[in-house]
């Protein structure tokens, strides 16, 4: 009876847990093209507009002064991002920027 009691009771447990834990964001990348940045001022966002891998399909992300961004590898600021750079903008689940990641020829 008690090693009955036990076993529910690690079993119950067990659901506990994982239905409890945190749903694990999921990221989601898109690449395209740099068609202008906007540095943010006074902890205002700035602003990035890309295009899509073909220079169409034009949008806007904000860019908190919190986001990872890398130049060609390198930790880099948002107005050293010029016009027909390559990008790759991750976002979160509730698409905000997480990173911008730039390639230069």
């Amino acid at each position: 009876m008690v090693q009955r009691s036990t076993l529910l009771a690690f079993a119950v447990l067990g659901m506990v847990l994982l239905l409890s834990r945190p749903v694990l964001s999921a990221e989601k990348s898109h690449d395209g093209k740099v068609v202008s940045v906007t540095e943010g001022k006074d902890k205002a966002d700035g602003k990035l507009v890309m295009t899509d891998k073909d220079g169409k399909n034009e949008h806007t992300h904000a860019i908190a002064s919190t986001v990872k961004i890398t130049l060609n590898g390198k930790a880099a600021k948002l107005a050293e991002l010029k016009k027909g750079d390559a990008i790759t903008v991750t976002q979160d689940d509730d698409k905000k920027v997480t990173a911008v990641a730039a390639k230069r020829s």
